[in-house]
């Protein structure tokens, strides 16, 4: 049986397609400049050629070659790909995703931008200071403080970097929140607070996520979320978001990813001491701070390489999180038609090529996680839920 066409109507599975034909040349043209920008910066003279230019503006100097060469790469990365970004805004606004106006988008870009390039500096400028005094083990230190600032990351940013993008406060008195608490209360799971972020000033999508460790996690409610879901509907996103906690998945996910971060310093050592490496970048040793254009090449084929794997994973722990809500709220057909719902809210894909989930999805695809719905309910004797053209053919022959 068809599945997305029982149900999904004929107009959400041909929104479903439209939409996917028109973001398509947009995903292609990301995908490529992300990789061909650092892939050309790192693979000739260029990139090396722009750190020495920008180092030249405070003396030439190591430190100032690390960090001004790391601000003119993030610089030129956001140039180049500045278009993309608008492009990609104006097709959001056009399927009606995106309620930014330009100033937003500008001030989003620039505070996005502002915080990657002073990280990226700040990383680069330790980096090469490991290279210069560290010895032949810089590597290993450089691991280890690659997977410190991940785990550092996973702490800070509900705390410092989410506030300067959203204005949270706290979810109002009423049956929603009672029934979020009680929610909470029954997962185990130790929530400092339930906030609403004002998401509907950027998007009509709607979402709910679990940051932070210990006294800084919080479980947040997207506004669009309270205003498009009913109070049952709202629980069941929050349940699958509370199963991340309950199963630790933040904690674990944070882990792996400081051990693929010092995984990656090991590939990059290797990387910046193979001689053609560093002949095609027009650098003559790694410590040089002009290598930094040839690390960011090699860590983006490192990111390409290991993305499927991190994909793979979260799909893994998000279809394990729906089987969480499913135990803790006990209602498939709830958690079936909010599925639909966010599926149209969103306009997801409703019909992905099995190498597209493999290559972008953080997620089961939604007929995938509605099949799971009844699956489960099948499994524990309740009522399995309906098919839209099932539960309409009911309610017209009634």
């Amino acid at each position: 049986m068809d599945y997305v066409a029982e149900d999904f109507t004929p107009e959400q599975i041909e929104r479903s397609r439209a939409y996917k034909r028109a973001v398509r040349p947009l995903m292609i043209v990301s995908l490529l400049l992300g990789l061909a920008v650092p892939l050309v910066l790192g693979l000739t003279p260029a990139g090396a050629g722009l750190v020495r230019a920008a180092g030249d503006v405070a003396g030439g100097g190591w430190v100032a070659k690390a960090l001004l060469g790391s601000v003119a790469l993030s610089v030129l990365g956001l140039v180049i790909g500045l278009p993309v970004r608008m492009w990609s805004e104006v097709v959001s606004r056009r399927w009606g995703l995106s309620r930014r106006g330009w100033g937003l988008f500008a001030a989003d870009t620039a505070k996005g931008f502002g915080i990657g390039a002073a990280l990226s500096a700040a990383a680069v400028g330790g980096l090469y200071f490991l290279l210069r005094h560290a010895g032949d083990g810089w590597w290993v230190w450089a691991g280890l403080a690659a997977a410190a600032l991940v785990v550092l990351g996973s702490f800070i940013m509900p705390v410092l970097i989410e506030p300067l993008f959203n204005k949270f406060r706290p979810l109002p008195a009423g049956p929603l929140r009672e029934r979020l608490m009680a929610l909470v209360a029954e997962s185990g799971v130790q929530v400092r607070e339930i906030l609403v972020s004002d998401s509907s000033r950027r998007t009509t999508a709607a979402n709910a996520y679990v940051s932070g460790f210990g006294k800084t996690r919080r479980l947040v409610v997207w506004d669009t979320t309270t205003d498009s879901l009913d109070t049952d509907e709202v629980a069941a996103v929050a349940a699958h978001e509370l199963g991340h906690a309950a199963r630790r998945d933040v904690l674990v996910g944070t882990l792996l990813g400081a051990v693929g971060a010092a995984f990656g310093m090991a590939v990059l050592a290797a990387g910046l001491h193979w001689s053609p490496l560093l002949d095609v970048a027009g650098v003559a040793h790694a410590d040089d701070p002009r290598s930094q254009a040839l690390a960011r090449a090699v860590l983006a084929v490192i990111g390409l390489v290991g993305e499927p794997w991190g994909l793979a994973y979260s799909r893994h722990i998000e279809s394990r999180a729906d089987g969480y809500a499913l135990d803790l709220v006990r209602d498939p057909d709830t958690v079936v038609r909010v599925e639909r719902a966010l599926a149209v809210q969103n306009i997801a894909d409703l019909r992905p090529r099995r190498y597209e989930i493999l290559l972008r999805y953080t997620h089961p695809p939604v007929a995938e996680r509605i099949a799971h719905g009844r699956r489960w309910a099948a499994e524990h004797g309740v009522p399995i839920p309906k098919t839209l053209s099932a539960a309409s053919k009911e309610s017209g022959a009634g």
